[in-house]
């Protein structure tokens, strides 16, 4: 009996062996058949396409591309409430998500440091802006959050995704350190490099030292048709054409950094034309039109009051006067326009060649309106409408209403001065009952970086080149762009530029400019009841505002953020 026992043991295992291998084999099948993309990093940084374009996958990785616009406001495309013809743009927001409270750093630089990176600015060594062409040590002190370029505590974007198997491309404005070469595109990461190392050219001829650069080579602009935003475009769709036709089934990444509408204010004038009896009306009442129409569009609530006009009187100026007035916001619009055609025209090209439904698209802009130059505008009229200049702008006046409904502008961080339209597009990737929705749940850039982490699979890794690198700041987005009404962020996030700070936590924002000539106080805001900062309630809260003060100077001390006095003395020494 025995035996017996054992035999029978024996053979019920084998059973059970095959039974299970059976089941296994049904799962396996199963999982094939219908499984979706996985998003879950690999291992290795360096374990690379094979195991990131697994065959499970029902879909590839997708192409990356990030449009990135130049000193525009909160509301100046249509998507966003504004007048100016933006049929690209507003085509990607009715098709994809707009997020309403995503936020940037106020500054050209400090923002391309924090996008670029995943990081605070001052953790990447542009606290505050990148050494100019003109003076190539000019802003850096000698301190770590402020060198003037871009450190190697940090990974880029670009290094990232092309560990991880992508293609990595760019063109437009880079302005994250040129002093030295080992401080370019390509040495960060990107495979193809086509634009200006600095931060501003004039658009229809560039020359040194803000000229444009192809790879690591100047370049010498000849063609009298020339314009920076179609240039830009133009080589956007040269650089996807090469790698697509050489290695079809490997993903890109284009990082698309228009200049427009930064100043000098510049564009062909078809487009001007366009524009050109829009403005007459003045600044008052084009706020007020789009104040009404971002209420009826469902981007801002009715019980948030416009902020405080920032402007003179139009009607106290000279006709004369409101002629140059109209015709400098004619041309900021031109501008904008112009950057929207290109982004048909890239959006089309992806069509062509079969590329645009598993490519997402992300569209957001590096701070609020420029009010540099004065109330009505810096540079001599007389170079409006010509190819010359350098130093055009519109001015606080007409950026006021840029930024409607918020206070402030570049360089502050009231609401103005850090909010950016967002639109994210992806056919493939964002379902169809999302399509057109409006994200009211906060970011901020850094969660750029956690995003792509997650869409290509890779990892964030601990060390780069022989170098520890910062952990990553951001949070992924994705959650949000499929759908989940929940805040991605429950711990704080902060700002610090030109000692201008703010710290934001749930639905209460805690800021405070910086006073050169008298202490100035902290002023605290309920987002969700206030998010155009009307309405001052520190003194209702003092415990809040003792908190959330108490969390942004400990987050300074850690993110080597120093007064903005220490600064200013040592910038002066240096000349």
């Amino acid at each position: 009996m025995k035996k017996i026992s054992r035999f029978y043991t024996r053979k019920q295992n084998k059973i059970i062996l095959i039974v299970i291998l059976f089941l296994i084999s049904l799962v396996t099948l199963f999982s094939n058949e219908n499984c979706n993309v996985s998003f879950t990093a690999v291992n290795d940084l360096d374990d690379q396409a094979a195991k990131l374009d697994h065959p499970n996958n029902k879909i590839k990785r997708p192409n990356i591309v990030l449009i990135m616009s130049d000193d525009m406001g909160y509301s100046d495309i249509g998507a966003f409430g504004g007048e100016i013809d933006t049929p690209a743009l507003d085509e990607l927001a009715l098709n994809g998500v707009r997020f309403t409270q995503f936020y940037n750093t106020a500054r050209c630089c400090p923002t391309r440091a924090s996008l670029m990176t995943g990081l605070y600015p001052h953790q990447t060594g542009i606290g505050h802006m990148t050494n100019p062409p003109e003076n190539k040590t000019d802003h850096d002190v000698g301190l770590p959050g402020y060198r003037g370029f871009l450190n190697r505590s940090n990974i880029t974007l670009a290094e990232l995704l092309k560990s991880a198997g992508y293609t990595t491309l760019m063109t437009g404005k880079w302005h994250l350190g040129m002093s030295q070469k080992n401080q370019w595109p390509l040495q960060r990461g990107f495979d193809r490099f086509y634009g200006i190392l600095a931060g501003a050219s004039n658009f229809f001829k560039p020359k040194y030292p803000r000229h444009i650069s192809l790879n690591n080579e100047e370049i010498e602009i000849q063609d009298d048709e020339f314009y920076t935003t179609d240039a830009f475009t133009d080589y956007a769709k040269k650089f996807i054409g090469e790698t697509t036709s050489k290695e079809k089934d490997k993903p890109f990444f284009l990082y698309l950094a228009y200049t427009a509408p930064h100043w000098p204010l510049q564009a062909p004038k078809a487009e001007i034309d366009k524009y050109r009896n829009r403005y007459h009306q003045g600044w008052t009442q084009l706020r007020d039109e789009r104040y009404q129409r971002m209420i009826d569009l469902g981007l801002i609530e009715d019980e948030w009051e416009l902020s405080q006009d920032d402007a003179i009187d139009w009607d106290g100026l000279s006709e004369k006067k409101q002629e140059e007035m109209a015709l400098r916001r004619a041309i900021y619009a031109a501008q904008i326009d112009k950057m929207d055609q290109n982004i048909g025209e890239l959006v089309s090209y992806l069509k062509d060649i079969g590329e645009f439904d598993n490519t997402i698209i992300l569209f957001l802009n590096d701070n609020g309106a420029c009010a540099e130059g004065g109330m009505l505008g810096g540079g001599p009229a007389e170079n409006l409408e010509s190819k010359e200049g350098y130093f055009l702008t519109y001015g606080q006046a007409w950026a006021n209403s840029s930024n409607t409904p918020f206070r402030k502008y570049k360089h502050w961080l009231h609401e103005g001065g850090i909010s950016t339209p967002l639109i994210v597009h992806w056919p493939e990737g964002i379902k169809s009952k999302q399509r057109g929705k409006i994200i009211n749940h906060y970011g901020f850039l850094p969660d750029i970086m956690a995003t792509f982490v997650e869409l290509a699979n890779a990892k964030y890794p601990k060390t780069y080149q022989g170098n520890n690198i910062h952990s990553i700041v951001g949070k992924s987005l994705m959650p949000l762009i499929e759908g989940k009404n929940k805040p991605i962020h429950t711990e704080p996030i902060f700002w610090e530029h030109e000692g201008n700070k703010a710290v934001r936590l749930g639905n209460y924002k805690l800021v405070m400019d910086w006073g050169a000539k008298q202490q100035k106080e902290w002023e605290l805001y309920d987002m969700q009841q206030d998010r155009s900062e009307t309405n001052n309630i520190a003194d209702q809260y003092p415990e809040k505002v003792k908190e959330l003060s108490g969390l942004w100077e400990r987050w300074a001390e850690v993110n080597y953020v120093e007064s903005w006095d220490v600064i200013l003395k040592k910038m002066r020494e240096k000349r």
